[in-house]
């Protein structure tokens, strides 16, 4: 999930402008990687996934890069790409960049499906996604279930009707991600995947997911970069119930400076919109955006405490519904949060359990 549009800087390049691949097509933009875009059933509504040409043990066969949410219409262009392009090859690998039920939840689906005969596909991913999406698969937590409503409303949030919602979404995590693969090989930072007779250094990315993987093809000059890198929005970056006092917006921007150190005419594939050069002024738009939000917080809270949830109108200026609240209302914990960390604002709970924002 993503929060509010970012003003896009103008060095920003489109090779393929708005050109995109129909649902249960592709298009190559590098010779064996090719660009698979799909429906969500999101205000957010597409995911791109990638495809690359690949061999283990002597055997051609596909890597394929992010897996999309379980649903229908998921599974049938799948089908049909594995009845057109794809029809030559097994699945041979399943890259997962993180534990989101977009980028895992049709992951052991496509292992099932479309491996070899007897020869089922590896799922790779960081150990920490991993686990967290292994245990969100039996007890939601986060955007659903009691303990995010309580949590919420701990934070200001006091929509009786919204919470009950959010209590009633206990199965909110499993009913995209039915299943997860009971097996995996760990990525880690730094580590080189060797897919398609090409190196892919892995890059890891914290405050959005766990333990976020992005991959970089020195030799192709391009990063697949998930969710970190967005061209015109901005990553959700949010606190959630299972680590409340997380520093999540401060891990987000640490980890903005490994995609810095990358060459200025690298091509970015992102999982939302389009591919781009400009990774660098991506990355000044980002930091950017949060600063001119974390203002905007020093300047509300000076004039009394706040809660996360009086911040709502303040950083996201637009109706949002109770899904999309869910996300706003980490967004701004993870933004509160970040100040209370470096001693700019204290945190005190009232006396009924909300907590509320100061100059510190």
């Amino acid at each position: 999930m993503t929060s509010p549009s970012v003003p896009q800087p103008p060095a920003l390049q489109y090779p393929w402008d708005s050109l995109q691949p129909t649902v249960g097509e592709w298009i190559t933009v590098r010779p064996g990687l090719h660009w698979v875009r799909m429906p969500l059933p999101f205000a957010l509504n597409h995911i791109n996934l990638w495809v690359l040409d690949d061999e283990l043990d002597g055997q051609p066969c596909w890597t394929v890069v992010d897996a999309g949410v379980s649903i229908d219409a998921i599974h049938e262009a799948w089908r049909t790409l594995w009845a057109g392009p794809m029809a030559s090859q097994p699945l041979g690998r399943m890259l997962v960049t993180h534990m989101h039920p977009d980028h895992i939840g049709n992951a052991h689906w496509l292992i099932e499906q479309f491996s070899a005969p007897g020869r089922p596909a590896r799922l790779w991913m960081s150990a920490t996604d991993y686990l967290a999406a292994t245990i969100a698969c039996k007890a939601t937590t986060g955007y659903g279930g009691d303990r995010a409503a309580d949590y919420f409303a701990s934070h200001g949030l006091d929509d009786g009707e919204g919470l009950v919602m959010i209590r009633q979404r206990g199965g909110y995590f499993s009913s995209m991600v039915p299943k997860m693969p009971e097996s995996y090989r760990r990525l880690r930072e730094g580590m080189v995947v060797r897919i398609g007779g090409q190196d892919w250094r892995c890059i890891s990315g914290f405050g959005h997911s766990p333990e976020h993987v992005a991959l970089y093809s020195a030799a192709q000059g391009v990063l697949i970069s998930g969710d970190m890198l967005l061209p015109k929005i901005s990553t959700n970056v949010s606190v959630t119930d299972t680590e409340p006092e997380a520093d999540s917006l401060g891990l987000f921007l640490d980890s903005l400076s490994r995609y810095e150190e990358l060459p200025a005419d690298t091509l970015v594939l992102p999982s939302h919109g389009h591919p781009f050069i400009g990774i660098h002024a991506r990355v000044d738009a980002l930091r950017a955006h949060h600063e001119e939000r974390l203002e905007d917080i020093r300047q509300f809270c000076a004039q009394r405490p706040a809660t996360a949830a009086d911040l709502l109108p303040v950083l996201f200026k637009r109706t949002l519904d109770m899904h999309q609240t869910t996300f706003a209302m980490g967004e701004s914990v993870a933004h509160l949060n970040y100040l209370w960390h470096r001693g700019e604002l204290r945190r005190q709970a009232d006396a009924q359990g909300v907590w509320r924002f100061s100059p510190g």
